[in-house]
Protein backbone atom coordinates (compact mmCIF):
# COMPACT_ATOMS: atom_id res chain seq x y z
CA UNK A 1 0.00 0.00 0.00
CA UNK A 2 1.45 3.13 -1.23
CA UNK A 3 1.89 6.50 1.29
CA UNK A 4 0.22 9.69 -0.30
CA UNK A 5 -0.65 13.11 0.95
CA UNK A 6 0.91 14.40 4.34
CA UNK A 7 4.37 12.89 3.47
CA UNK A 8 5.40 10.12 6.09
CA UNK A 9 7.57 12.43 9.05
CA UNK A 10 9.40 10.31 11.19
CA UNK A 11 10.37 13.05 13.36
CA UNK A 12 7.65 12.57 15.65
CA UNK A 13 6.49 16.07 15.91
CA UNK A 14 5.00 15.99 12.43
CA UNK A 15 2.29 18.77 10.96
CA UNK A 16 -1.14 17.85 11.75
CA UNK A 17 -3.24 20.29 10.39
CA UNK A 18 -7.44 19.18 10.11
CA UNK A 19 -7.76 21.46 7.38
CA UNK A 20 -5.42 19.26 5.49
CA UNK A 21 -6.02 15.98 6.33
CA UNK A 22 -10.23 16.11 7.31
CA UNK A 23 -11.22 13.38 5.05
CA UNK A 24 -9.25 10.71 6.64
CA UNK A 25 -9.40 12.47 10.16
CA UNK A 26 -13.24 11.79 9.68
CA UNK A 27 -12.76 8.14 8.79
CA UNK A 28 -10.39 7.64 11.96
CA UNK A 29 -12.80 9.21 14.18
CA UNK A 30 -15.89 7.34 12.76
CA UNK A 31 -13.79 4.04 13.74
CA UNK A 32 -13.50 5.32 16.86
CA UNK A 33 -16.54 5.40 17.76
CA UNK A 34 -17.49 1.62 16.96
CA UNK A 35 -14.88 0.99 19.99
CA UNK A 36 -15.94 3.96 22.26
CA UNK A 37 -19.99 2.34 22.00
CA UNK A 38 -18.47 -1.13 22.69
CA UNK A 39 -16.48 0.10 25.74
CA UNK A 40 -19.65 2.44 26.63
CA UNK A 41 -21.76 -0.69 26.37
CA UNK A 42 -19.81 -3.85 27.66
CA UNK A 43 -17.92 -2.04 30.46
CA UNK A 44 -18.52 -1.72 33.96
CA UNK A 45 -19.50 2.19 34.78
CA UNK A 46 -17.49 4.25 36.22
CA UNK A 47 -17.67 7.96 37.47
CA UNK A 48 -17.04 10.61 35.02
CA UNK A 49 -17.43 8.13 32.17
CA UNK A 50 -14.19 7.12 32.81
CA UNK A 51 -15.30 3.00 31.30
CA UNK A 52 -16.26 4.37 27.94
CA UNK A 53 -12.87 6.03 27.56
CA UNK A 54 -10.16 4.37 24.84
CA UNK A 55 -6.14 4.40 25.30
CA UNK A 56 -3.53 5.56 22.58
CA UNK A 57 -1.37 2.50 22.69
CA UNK A 58 1.56 1.59 20.73
CA UNK A 59 -0.71 0.26 17.96
CA UNK A 60 -3.08 3.22 18.20
CA UNK A 61 -6.58 3.51 19.83
CA UNK A 62 -7.59 0.25 21.88
CA UNK A 63 -10.27 -0.53 24.81
CA UNK A 64 -9.22 -1.86 27.94
CA UNK A 65 -10.54 -5.58 28.40
CA UNK A 66 -13.87 -5.92 27.94
CA UNK A 67 -16.36 -8.30 29.36
CA UNK A 68 -17.51 -10.60 26.82
CA UNK A 69 -21.52 -10.51 26.40
CA UNK A 70 -21.18 -14.95 27.04
CA UNK A 71 -19.70 -14.61 29.90
CA UNK A 72 -16.43 -16.66 28.32
CA UNK A 73 -13.57 -14.25 29.15
CA UNK A 74 -12.50 -10.72 28.16
CA UNK A 75 -11.96 -8.75 24.80
CA UNK A 76 -9.89 -5.83 23.32
CA UNK A 77 -10.52 -4.10 20.41
CA UNK A 78 -7.78 -2.19 18.76
CA UNK A 79 -7.40 0.37 16.00
CA UNK A 80 -4.00 -0.65 14.63
CA UNK A 81 -2.74 2.66 13.06
CA UNK A 82 0.36 0.41 11.69
CA UNK A 83 -0.96 -2.66 10.33
CA UNK A 84 -4.07 -0.43 9.06
CA UNK A 85 -6.69 -2.82 10.62
CA UNK A 86 -9.12 -3.32 13.17
CA UNK A 87 -8.41 -6.30 15.44
CA UNK A 88 -11.01 -8.04 18.03
CA UNK A 89 -8.95 -9.84 20.62
CA UNK A 90 -10.41 -13.02 23.00
CA UNK A 91 -8.72 -13.69 25.72
CA UNK A 92 -8.92 -17.47 25.01
CA UNK A 93 -6.56 -16.64 22.12
CA UNK A 94 -8.91 -15.94 19.39
CA UNK A 95 -8.14 -13.15 17.08
CA UNK A 96 -10.12 -11.51 14.14
CA UNK A 97 -9.03 -8.92 11.81
CA UNK A 98 -11.16 -6.45 9.56
CA UNK A 99 -8.83 -4.06 7.13
CA UNK A 100 -8.74 0.07 7.42
CA UNK A 101 -7.80 1.16 3.93
CA UNK A 102 -8.66 3.26 1.27
CA UNK A 103 -12.53 2.78 -0.26
CA UNK A 104 -13.26 0.80 3.00
CA UNK A 105 -16.40 2.91 4.55
CA UNK A 106 -16.89 3.49 8.51
CA UNK A 107 -20.14 1.10 8.01
CA UNK A 108 -18.35 -1.51 6.05
CA UNK A 109 -15.94 -1.49 8.78
CA UNK A 110 -18.10 -1.02 11.49
CA UNK A 111 -20.56 -3.80 10.65
CA UNK A 112 -17.67 -6.33 10.43
CA UNK A 113 -16.19 -5.19 13.90
CA UNK A 114 -19.72 -6.11 15.23
CA UNK A 115 -19.36 -9.42 13.63
CA UNK A 116 -16.49 -10.22 14.62
CA UNK A 117 -17.01 -9.41 18.22
CA UNK A 118 -20.16 -11.51 18.55
CA UNK A 119 -18.05 -14.20 17.00
CA UNK A 120 -15.70 -14.27 19.49
CA UNK A 121 -18.27 -12.93 22.37
CA UNK A 122 -21.48 -13.42 21.69
CA UNK A 123 -23.92 -10.81 20.77
CA UNK A 124 -23.73 -7.22 21.42
CA UNK A 125 -26.01 -4.39 20.18
CA UNK A 126 -24.38 -0.77 20.03
CA UNK A 127 -26.00 2.87 19.75
CA UNK A 128 -25.46 3.28 16.07
CA UNK A 129 -25.84 7.32 15.93
CA UNK A 130 -22.39 8.95 16.13
CA UNK A 131 -21.92 11.07 18.87
CA UNK A 132 -20.24 14.93 19.29
CA UNK A 133 -20.17 15.18 15.42
CA UNK A 134 -21.54 17.23 12.66
CA UNK A 135 -22.74 13.98 10.77
CA UNK A 136 -25.99 11.61 11.98
CA UNK A 137 -25.93 8.56 9.56
CA UNK A 138 -25.65 5.42 11.46
CA UNK A 139 -22.48 3.93 12.25
CA UNK A 140 -23.25 0.71 10.16
CA UNK A 141 -24.10 2.61 7.16
CA UNK A 142 -22.25 5.41 6.43
CA UNK A 143 -20.58 5.42 3.18
CA UNK A 144 -19.98 8.84 3.18
CA UNK A 145 -16.98 8.33 5.23
CA UNK A 146 -14.13 6.42 3.01
CA UNK A 147 -11.16 7.99 2.91
CA UNK A 148 -8.31 6.80 4.57
CA UNK A 149 -4.40 7.72 3.34
CA UNK A 150 -1.78 5.91 5.59
CA UNK A 151 0.33 8.79 5.48
CA UNK A 152 -1.51 11.20 7.01
CA UNK A 153 -2.62 8.05 9.66
CA UNK A 154 1.03 7.90 10.15
CA UNK A 155 2.23 11.48 10.94
CA UNK A 156 -1.60 11.50 12.92
CA UNK A 157 -0.07 8.78 15.08
CA UNK A 158 3.21 10.60 15.75
CA UNK A 159 1.52 13.53 16.71
CA UNK A 160 -0.65 11.97 19.10
CA UNK A 161 1.83 9.96 20.61
CA UNK A 162 4.08 12.69 21.57
CA UNK A 163 0.97 14.30 23.14
CA UNK A 164 0.60 11.61 25.11
CA UNK A 165 3.76 11.56 26.36
CA UNK A 166 3.54 15.14 26.98
CA UNK A 167 -0.14 14.68 28.87
CA UNK A 168 1.27 11.72 31.27
CA UNK A 169 4.36 13.49 32.23
CA UNK A 170 1.97 16.47 33.34
CA UNK A 171 -0.75 14.15 35.73
CA UNK A 172 2.42 11.86 36.72
CA UNK A 173 3.15 13.53 40.27
CA UNK A 174 -0.32 14.39 40.92
CA UNK A 175 -1.70 13.43 44.40
CA UNK A 176 -5.39 13.40 43.90
CA UNK A 177 -6.90 12.03 42.07
CA UNK A 178 -6.54 11.89 37.92
CA UNK A 179 -7.40 10.08 35.05
CA UNK A 180 -5.10 8.18 33.18
CA UNK A 181 -4.28 9.67 29.78
CA UNK A 182 -7.76 8.94 28.36
CA UNK A 183 -8.42 8.89 24.06
CA UNK A 184 -12.40 10.13 23.74
CA UNK A 185 -13.66 8.93 20.67
CA UNK A 186 -16.59 11.56 20.53
CA UNK A 187 -14.29 14.76 20.34
CA UNK A 188 -11.83 12.42 18.89
CA UNK A 189 -8.55 13.89 21.48
CA UNK A 190 -6.40 12.98 24.31
CA UNK A 191 -6.86 14.49 27.56
CA UNK A 192 -6.04 13.56 31.65
CA UNK A 193 -8.33 15.57 34.27
CA UNK A 194 -6.85 16.27 37.83
CA UNK A 195 -9.56 16.31 40.01
CA UNK A 196 -9.76 18.44 43.33
CA UNK A 197 -11.75 15.89 45.20
CA UNK A 198 -15.01 18.33 45.70
CA UNK A 199 -18.09 17.85 43.80
CA UNK A 200 -19.12 20.16 41.40
CA UNK A 201 -22.29 21.50 39.53
CA UNK A 202 -22.27 20.14 35.79
CA UNK A 203 -22.71 22.87 33.18
CA UNK A 204 -25.74 21.60 31.45
CA UNK A 205 -28.61 18.36 31.50
CA UNK A 206 -27.51 16.19 28.85
CA UNK A 207 -25.68 12.62 29.15
CA UNK A 208 -22.59 13.46 28.84
CA UNK A 209 -22.35 17.21 30.92
CA UNK A 210 -24.29 15.56 33.74
CA UNK A 211 -22.52 11.98 34.10
CA UNK A 212 -18.68 13.26 33.00
CA UNK A 213 -18.27 16.93 34.44
CA UNK A 214 -19.91 16.21 38.38
CA UNK A 215 -16.39 16.88 39.84
CA UNK A 216 -14.39 20.23 40.34
CA UNK A 217 -11.00 19.16 37.74
CA UNK A 218 -9.01 20.91 35.42
CA UNK A 219 -8.45 18.95 32.38
CA UNK A 220 -5.86 19.54 29.57
CA UNK A 221 -6.04 17.50 26.27
CA UNK A 222 -4.67 17.63 22.83
CA UNK A 223 -6.81 17.35 19.42
CA UNK A 224 -5.73 17.40 15.68
CA UNK A 225 -8.39 19.96 14.97
CA UNK A 226 -11.90 19.89 13.61
CA UNK A 227 -14.27 21.80 11.40
CA UNK A 228 -14.55 24.52 14.10
CA UNK A 229 -11.14 24.85 14.84
CA UNK A 230 -8.50 23.92 12.27
CA UNK A 231 -5.58 23.38 13.84
CA UNK A 232 -4.20 20.72 16.32
CA UNK A 233 -3.53 22.30 19.35
CA UNK A 234 -3.52 21.52 23.19
CA UNK A 235 -5.88 22.83 25.27
CA UNK A 236 -6.72 23.01 28.97
CA UNK A 237 -9.96 24.34 30.63
CA UNK A 238 -11.34 24.50 34.56
CA UNK A 239 -14.74 23.44 36.02
CA UNK A 240 -16.40 25.52 37.44
CA UNK A 241 -14.19 28.25 36.11
CA UNK A 242 -14.50 31.65 38.27
CA UNK A 243 -15.42 35.07 35.88
CA UNK A 244 -12.21 36.34 34.65
CA UNK A 245 -10.96 32.82 34.06
CA UNK A 246 -9.50 33.09 30.85
CA UNK A 247 -7.60 36.80 32.09
CA UNK A 248 -4.38 34.87 33.05
CA UNK A 249 -0.81 35.59 31.30
CA UNK A 250 0.86 32.23 31.00
CA UNK A 251 4.46 30.86 31.48
CA UNK A 252 4.27 30.30 27.50
CA UNK A 253 3.85 33.18 25.31
CA UNK A 254 2.17 31.64 22.06
CA UNK A 255 -0.58 30.40 24.46
CA UNK A 256 -3.65 32.33 24.50
CA UNK A 257 -7.62 32.23 25.84
CA UNK A 258 -9.89 31.35 22.97
CA UNK A 259 -13.61 33.02 24.12
CA UNK A 260 -14.88 30.79 21.49
CA UNK A 261 -13.75 27.36 22.32
CA UNK A 262 -13.46 28.54 26.20
CA UNK A 263 -10.18 27.11 26.48
CA UNK A 264 -6.64 27.80 26.81
CA UNK A 265 -5.18 26.88 23.28
CA UNK A 266 -1.12 26.35 22.61
CA UNK A 267 -1.38 25.58 18.40
CA UNK A 268 0.44 22.46 17.60
CA UNK A 269 2.88 24.38 15.03
CA UNK A 270 4.00 26.86 18.08
CA UNK A 271 5.13 23.67 19.67
CA UNK A 272 6.33 21.83 17.05
CA UNK A 273 8.73 24.62 15.81
CA UNK A 274 10.29 25.54 19.48
CA UNK A 275 13.58 24.17 20.11
CA UNK A 276 12.28 21.39 22.67
CA UNK A 277 8.48 21.00 21.83
CA UNK A 278 7.73 18.54 24.77
CA UNK A 279 8.96 20.94 27.41
CA UNK A 280 6.97 23.94 25.99
CA UNK A 281 3.74 21.65 26.13
CA UNK A 282 4.30 20.67 29.00
CA UNK A 283 4.69 23.74 31.10
CA UNK A 284 1.37 24.84 28.99
CA UNK A 285 -0.02 22.64 30.73
CA UNK A 286 1.54 23.46 34.41
CA UNK A 287 0.90 27.28 33.67
CA UNK A 288 -2.44 26.67 33.28
CA UNK A 289 -3.33 24.09 36.14
CA UNK A 290 -1.03 26.89 38.40
CA UNK A 291 -3.17 29.58 37.77
CA UNK A 292 -6.47 27.21 37.66
CA UNK A 293 -5.88 26.03 41.26
CA UNK A 294 -5.29 29.61 42.83
CA UNK A 295 -8.36 31.07 41.41
CA UNK A 296 -10.45 27.92 42.04
CA UNK A 297 -9.49 28.01 45.77
CA UNK A 298 -7.89 24.24 45.53
CA UNK A 299 -5.77 22.94 48.38
CA UNK A 300 -2.21 24.81 47.97
CA UNK A 301 -0.56 21.68 48.95
CA UNK A 302 -2.34 19.15 46.45
CA UNK A 303 -2.02 21.68 43.61
CA UNK A 304 1.88 22.19 44.33
CA UNK A 305 2.07 18.35 43.95
CA UNK A 306 1.80 18.69 40.15
CA UNK A 307 4.90 20.61 39.62
CA UNK A 308 6.73 18.32 42.31
CA UNK A 309 8.97 15.42 41.51
CA UNK A 310 7.27 12.09 41.83
CA UNK A 311 8.58 9.50 44.84
CA UNK A 312 11.47 7.33 44.29
CA UNK A 313 11.10 4.34 43.52
CA UNK A 314 13.37 1.91 45.93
Amino acid sequence: MGVVGYGWDMSGWPAASYEKWSETCDTLHGHSQVLGKLAARLAPPEPQLQHAALRLSARGWETAALPAPDGSGSLVIVLDLWAHEAVIEHSGGRVERVALAPNRSVGTVTREVLAAVRRLGGPVEIDQIPQEVPWKVPLDQDVEHAHYDVGQVADYFAAATQAAMVLAAFRAPYRGRSTPVNAWWGSFDLAVSLFSGLPAEPPSGDFIMRNAMDAQEVAVGWWPGDARYGRAAFYAYAHPAPDGFGGASLTVPQARWDTALGEYVLDWDDVRSSADPHAVALEFARSVFRHACSVCGWDPALAASADGVPPPIV
